[in-house]
């Protein structure tokens, strides 16, 4: 069985690379930089947004299964439309391709920036209804409806992986931020109650190895996914964490809550 991959450079699609490599897989990379992806092997150009439904078709030629997982995100001042043209429209375009053109599954990466916005506070299941908040957001939840309808007439077969943060080596984002936060030398204190939400979080190495078991589980693919590790942490948790590993302490302070949010913002 062969596996076209997107995004194999990427923060965790270089992970699902070595996890299918290990798992005796061959596979054909999907690049819109061929050139950089190491090491040479089956490697092909990643056609645009804006390429025909042959270019697509094309690129599934000897192919059973695709891993998704190019997108853009954490992307400086990028508009709606910036989004919005390669996590909705191109993955709407590859589906389709995979639909017509390979046998097996479609497995998209996809956000839990599709169902809520970060502010949002609860338990997120399966079951939660969309609504996301962000321009990122909504091109994520763009590129899950466009996969499930281009596997209309084999709905088994694809499906939304929807992951929370992810940490590990190279990670962006928010995570970043609070990793930088931790590793100031200087000693920190942080008024608790600023800082007493709960989030889900998940490795890398555990996004990837989640995307690779779903191509070979027995059971019919459902049509999204939510994955996280367990339990959730409060955000304190998270960055006490990181200054342990700086060999830092953490030390709370009593200051107002609607204080310490006003700095922030």
């Amino acid at each position: 069985m062969k596996v076209l991959v997107t995004g194999s450079t990427g923060f965790i699609g270089r992970r699902i690379v070595d996890r299918l490599r290990e798992a005796g897989f061959e596979m054909r990379i999907a690049s819109r930089h061929p050139e950089r992806v190491e090491p040479a092997g089956d490697v092909v150009a990643m056609p645009g947004f804006d390429a025909t439904e042959d270019a697509f078709l094309a690129m599934m030629s000897g192919v059973t299964h695709v891993v998704h997982a190019a997108a853009q995100n954490n992307a400086r001042d990028a508009s709606g439309a910036d989004y919005m043209y390669p996590n909705g429209v191109l993955t709407g375009k590859l589906a389709c391709g995979a639909a017509k053109g390979a046998g097996g599954r479609f497995i998209y990466l996809s956000s839990i920036r599709a169902v809520a916005g970060a502010g949002f506070n609860g338990t997120i299941d399966e079951k939660t209804i969309p609504a996301p908040q962000c321009a990122y957001g909504r091109s994520k939840r763009e590129g899950e409806i466009r996969t499930l309808e281009a596997f209309a007439s084999r709905p088994t077969d694809a499906t939304a992986l929807r992951l929370p943060p992810i940490y590990g080596e190279g990670m962006k984002g928010n995570l970043a931020t609070l990793m930088r936060l931790g590793g100031m030398p200087m000693a920190l204190s942080l008024p608790a109650a600023a800082f007493s939400g709960v989030r889900s979080l998940m490795s890398c190495e555990a996004a990837a190895r989640t995307a690779v078991y779903l191509l070979s589980r027995q059971q019919p693919l459902r049509p999204v996914y939510v994955a996280c590790a367990l339990p959730p942490l409060p955000v304190l948790s998270i960055i006490r964490a990181f200054r342990d590993g700086y060999g830092y302490s953490l030390k709370l302070s009593k200051v107002p809550a609607g204080l310490m949010r006003a700095v922030l913002t």
